[in-house]
């Protein structure tokens, strides 16, 4: 990781993007906008800190996509110290912030993006889609909950069996995905990602870091580099799905993985069976058929279409919180902290408490 200091505020510049247009992901009325400029803003408290008290939150994403631009990261964490860490695989932001013992910890993070709506066209093979062969290996590596081999790599072998192409195995896990699936929504949180857990049980349920998680490893079992895309919804979705946007400015329990792949002839391609799932389950009346109008709808648009009122922050797995005492992580959706007592739980209010906003901003070019 490349650690760059800032005491009060960083900001993360790119140049000016120019995309291809591309079909909305939901809705064939060409006069909705597939671009939007969005503010992310997360405040950060620790109500009972003991000792030195250390918090992190993950940064936007720090490259630049089809689908996203990062314009900064602005942080400040008045009586302490915040530094943004970068790990460039993984394109993994952690803003780090460190108080000192009869300091109040409050770190703010401030994010502006811009997004745009994310569509591959499978009838229409790219010429130049390359990448790094060093990148396309680190996103078929096994991690500590996304193994590739065992009852992974036979499970895979038995979903592709007869698929030759790896657009057609990346269909056949997806397919499969989506049929023996379902959005539990008792998991807490996103849920952990442990798909070994999940192949050896054969529990199935969980919510998008598990169904999504699950899709991943099989993908990299089969030899297809695969990555997990964390983050969070921010705006309302445009194309008719309440279940897949925000029902207000208020987004604080709006965390979302996706999952993206990367097939020969299309570079890096979106996509994201867990919100089949959650259509399934959370589309009013709720508890539809995988036959439903919607649900189908959804099926066929989210193998290889994003609607961006969604922003990413990372492909990280097995992630090292910078100065921490307690172990990894599996991931960073969720703000962090540790007090001389041990990690807090990110997704219990008592003693941690964080809110994070959205609104849309006017950016160049939306």
């Amino acid at each position: 990781m490349k650690r760059r200091d800032f005491l009060r505020s960083a900001g993360l510049m790119t140049a000016g993007l120019s995309l291809p247009a591309t079909s909305k992901l939901f809705a064939s009325d060409s006069s909705l906008p597939n671009r939007r400029g969005l503010e992310i803003t997360t405040h950060i408290e620790v109500l009972n800190p003991e000792g030195t008290t250390r918090i992190w939150a993950p940064a936007t994403l720090l490259r630049e996509t089809p689908y996203q631009k990062t314009i900064s990261n602005v942080y400040k964490a008045e009586g302490g110290t915040a530094t943004l860490i970068e790990g460039k695989a993984d394109s993994l932001g952690i803003i780090s912030a460190e108080f000192p013992s009869g300091v109040r910890p409050v770190l703010q993070v401030t994010s502006r993006v811009q997004t745009r709506d994310y569509s591959v066209n499978f009838a229409a093979p790219l010429k130049s889609a390359k990448a790094d062969p060093a990148e396309l290996s680190h996103f078929l590596r096994s991690t500590k909950l996304l193994p590739t081999d065992g009852l992974v790599k036979s499970t895979a072998q038995e979903i592709t069996k007869g698929a030759k192409t790896d657009l057609e195995k990346t269909r056949a896990i997806y397919e499969w995905i989506v049929d023996n699936t379902f959005r539990n929504p008792k998991t807490r949180g996103c849920g952990t990602g442990d798909i070994r857990f999940m192949l050896e049980t054969r529990d199935f349920g969980g919510k998008c870091a598990d169904l999504n998680a699950l899709f991943v490893g099989l993908a990299r079992a089969s030899g297809i580099p695969a990555r997990d895309v964390y983050g969070i919804r921010a705006a309302k979705s445009q194309y008719g799905y309440k279940s897949l946007g925000t029902s207000s400015d208020t987004i604080t329990k709006s965390q979302h993985c996706r999952a993206e792949v990367y097939l020969t002839d299309f570079g890096w391609v979106p996509m994201d069976p867990a919100d089949v799932r959650k259509v399934v389950l959370e589309e009013p009346p709720g508890n539809r058929p995988l036959d439903d109008e919607m649900v189908q709808a959804a099926r066929k648009r989210l193998f290889g279409s994003w609607e961006m009122n969604w922003v990413a922050f990372n492909f990280g797995h097995d992630v090292d919180l910078p100065g921490a005492k307690s172990g990894p992580i599996a991931f960073l959706m969720y703000p962090q902290a540790e007090t001389s007592s041990g990690r807090l739980d990110c997704l219990d209010p008592d003693g941690f408490k964080y809110e994070i906003t959205s609104k849309e901003i006017a950016v160049e070019g939306v």
